[in-house]
């Protein structure tokens, strides 16, 4: 085709219009394109029919499907259909090339496609040769051959540049090449002026050269360091041929060799890569036998069995988790809900944190087993950590590498003991944690335990970032005061109370019972086990918060059986209340009643243990001399408690119409039974009141009521924890009326219903509402309750339901 554009004549005003996507189209360039829309279909169509003429112009937005003419460039090229092919899949492939430009005037019909009437732009440079032309041309032309290897452009290029002399020419045929971005191609068509267009090439040019040499800089770079590992790589094969060949293999180099094959299968992060190699590289120039050797032998083999970047998929079926839950442990709805939240959770997000868990609970209640069970229904590994008695801190961070025999903690040990990155990891009786000189394990876990800081946990052994973001981290404790208060800060707590009788029976019967006969090599018919027999192992042969001394009794039971049938016997054994007592002998604890037993300065005071709730009888009498004596092996807080009590009990006096002198001259002794047992905590301050208001009063304490509150010396009663247990311990002691401060009245709703329908609560505020319930004989006040001094009165609706007892029982009180 001649250099030179149509005549004006030989060109129509009026064509179709060919929107283009990804790329702008110059005079003079010859591209296929394929052609699927409709409407740029219908125009090249229209183009064919024709004089094989249409407009290519680019689009604003190449994500728009359909374009309007407002969403065009003004200016494109005029080009001709050269060649059309239809596809099989309807697409019309087309061979165009460029003739000249022209602007957009006006769009004269856009129904199946878009026609516009045009004005053609001159290509032809105008003027005459000048020096700044010649010296543009001869730039771009180097440039052009400079850029040729690094940019893969098409070797004819050069050939074609050498004979085009025209800079406007010039300036389109080196921008169809250079692959440019569609607004710089489309500001390039644009331009008018010939030497502008090209001197906006060369700059081009020039921004291109430079990038192509940095890349082709980066690549040269990555090259050499490849080349320099190959051909290390290939030095090592032939020294080994060589030293094979000679009969001298060396056994360091099939050391080192294994060490590096396992370092580069254990897929670690790149700092920990690097560390690796440069440890490695340390044995090889050691003396095989030396200590040095040893030490870093042992760091090797810590790093290449540590599970980088291994993790065991989650089961994400929370119906299959719940029947897993289910089936491992009764009751716990609490745990279960919130491990199945998580699970829900996770499910939704893959890369959401794992929660850190402390489950709190008297023993036996199976908060290691809940452990076990949830790691079973995740499908996650499960690693037990026992942190009882630890003290030093080395114990969690691990022992630097410079001491005799040392070892990474316990954390990473873990890690290693499950083989994958994501566990579940049980950190077991963290309350026992203690410290010394060596440190505090305690604040060591405060990095383990921190889902802002685990990603990258530091071991003193490994010295290099350890990821714990994604092991799910649950601590256990009896009780939550010994732990420090920022690692308590980094834990979720969810607290386990103690089973009711119910709920102990039902376990016996679904777990404990079938897991003991098949331990002990026993079959189910050869042992029928009746409801009186295990309803009467739960309460007369365990007092205990949990099941684990309940399991023991089952295979006491089990073994007499057990050793029956070793003997020959192999008749079915049935264990009912009256053989059990025949095979576990006297039962130790005899359930006591208190009905009826009311006595002066003898009350029944609910106290929490680690096992539980318990019953604790708190006895108080008058002796020869003054103060106050405290017995029993109590501690400061209870001895307090005590003291408030006296102090209040001879402030109130007065309002009982009773003579002060009874506790002023007399010395008033407290003691709390079971001595052997250390009691502490102000829980006792409302039973020892109660005890010292009926020795001045001479009035008997009911015996089938119980009580807990802490009480100040205005009288009020505050509250105190662990209301469920204190309750339960009472009824199991046969207790039906409990005393509890009428902030605590919250807690008594996690009492199961069936159990607190049996229960009568008096909630209270004052100490003059405790003495009103308490005592079998309401005592006289002479001066009215003050308001907000503490000695608030008793409601009617109380007044009215201890009116009722009182009648009943007059009769059954012994006078003191």
């Amino acid at each position: 085709m001649s250099d030179a554009f149509p005549p004006v004549h030989d060109l129509p005003d009026e064509l179709p219009v060919l929107p283009l996507r990804e790329f702008v189209i110059f005079p003079y360039m010859v591209l296929p394109l394929y052609v699927a829309r409709e409407h740029s279909v219908a125009a090249v169509e229209d183009a064919l029919a024709g004089d094989r003429l249409i407009l290519l112009v680019a689009q604003r937005n190449p994500e728009t499907a359909e374009p309007d003419p407002d969403d065009l460039h003004r200016v494109g090229t005029i080009a001709m259909v050269m060649r059309s092919l239809r596809m099989p899949d309807g697409r019309l492939k087309v061979l165009v090339q460029g003739l000249g430009k022209a602007r957009i005037e006006s769009v004269i019909e856009h129904d199946a496609s878009i026609w516009v009437r045009i004005v053609r732009l001159p290509t032809e440079d105008p003027g005459e040769w000048c020096v700044e032309s010649e010296a543009l041309i001869r730039a771009v032309r180097g440039r052009v051959e400079e850029l040729l290897p690094l940019k893969n452009l098409p070797p004819e290029i050069l050939g074609i540049t050498s004979h085009v002399d025209k800079p406007g020419r010039l300036a389109d045929l080196v921008a169809s090449n250079l692959r440019l971005r569609i607004d710089e191609a489309q500001e390039i068509l644009e331009l008018k002026d010939p030497l502008v267009r090209l001197r906006r090439v060369d700059a081009l040019l020039r921004r291109e050269l430079e990038v192509s040499s940095m890349q082709a800089e980066i690549q040269t770079q990555a090259q050499r360091e490849l080349s320099r590992g190959q051909r290390e790589v290939l030095l090592r094969e032939q020294l080994r041929a060589i030293q094979a060949e000679l009969g001298e293999v060396d056994p360091r180099c099939e050391e080192t060799d294994e060490y590096r094959i396992k370092v580069e299968d254990a897929s670690l992060p790149a700092d920990c890569h690097e560390e690796a190699i440069r440890q490695l590289r340390r044995l090889e120039r050691m003396h095989p036998d030396g200590p040095e050797a040893q030490v870093v032998r042992n760091y090797l083999d810590w790093v290449v069995e540590l599970p980088w970047n291994r993790c065991s998929p989650d089961r994400l079926d929370l119906a299959s988790a719940r029947e897993i839950l289910d089936a491992d442990h009764a009751h716990l709805q609490s745990v279960k809900d919130r491990i199945l939240e998580f699970l829900g959770v996770r499910k939704l997000r893959e890369d959401s944190r794992g929660p850190i868990l402390c489950f709190v609970g008297p023993p036996g209640v199976g908060k290691t087993s809940l452990g076990r069970s949830i790691a079973r229904s995740m499908g996650r590994e499960f690693v037990r950590v026992s942190l009882g008695g630890v003290r030093d801190e080395a114990e969690i961070r691990g022992h630097r590498r410079t001491y005799v025999g040392a070892l990474p903690g316990r954390i990473i040990q873990a890690m290693k003991q499950a083989g994958t990155s994501n566990p579940v990891i049980m950190l077991d009786e963290i309350d026992k944690l203690g410290a010394d000189f060596r440190g505090d394990p305690s604040a060591a876990l405060l990095e383990v335990l921190d889902p802002e800081q685990n990603g990258s946990f530091s071991d003193h052994f490994l010295n290099i970032p350890f990821d714990l973001s994604r092991v799910l981290f649950i601590t256990t404790a009896n009780v939550l005061d010994p732990i420090p208060a920022p690692l308590r800060d980094r834990m979720e707590v969810i607290r386990l109370a103690g089973y009711t009788p119910e709920e102990k029976i039902e376990i016996a019967n679904r777990f404990l019972i079938p897991r003991q006969i098949s331990e002990h090599g026993l079959i189910p018919s050869q042992v029928n086990w009746s409801k009186q027999a295990v309803e009467r192992l739960t309460s007369e042969y365990t007092h205990e918060a949990g099941v684990r001394n309940l399991e023991r009794q089952v295979a006491a039971v089990c073994r007499k059986i057990a050793r029956r049938a070793a003997e020959g016997d192999l008749t079915s054994v049935a264990v009912n209340r009256r053989t059990l007592e025949r095979y576990l002998g006297a039962a130790p604890y005899e359930r006591e009643e208190h009905e009826g037993e009311s006595e002066i300065g003898l009350v029944n005071g609910l106290a929490w243990t680690e096992a539980g709730g318990d019953v604790l009888t708190v006895e108080a009498t008058l002796t020869a001399g003054s103060g106050l004596v405290l017995t029993g092996q109590l501690g400061d807080v209870m001895k307090e408690s005590g003291q408030t009590a006296l102090s209040w009990a001879r402030s109130t006096l007065r309002d009982l119409d009773v003579d002060e002198s009874v506790l002023t001259k007399n010395q008033v002794h407290v003691h709390v039974p079971n001595g052997a047992t250390p009691k502490d905590g102000p829980s006792a301050g409302v039973t020892i009141a109660t005890a010292i208001v009926s020795l001045a009063t001479a009035i008997p304490v009911r015996g089938d009521v119980a009580m807990t509150g802490e009480v100040t010396l205005r009288g009020k009663v505050l509250p105190v924890g662990g209301v469920r247990e204190k309750a339960l311990a009472a009824l199991r002691s046969g207790i039906t009326r409990v005393i509890v401060p009428k902030q605590c009245m919250k807690e008594v709703n996690e009492i199961p219903k069936a159990l607190r329908k049996k229960l009568t609560f008096h909630p209270v505020s004052s100490m003059r509402e405790v003495i009103d319930i308490a005592l079998t004989e309401r005592p006289r006040w002479r001066s009215p309750a003050r308001r907000g001094s503490g000695h608030g009165g008793i409601s009617t609706q109380a007044s009215l339901q201890d009116a009722d007892y009182r009648s009943r029982d007059a009769n059954s009180r012994g006078s003191r």
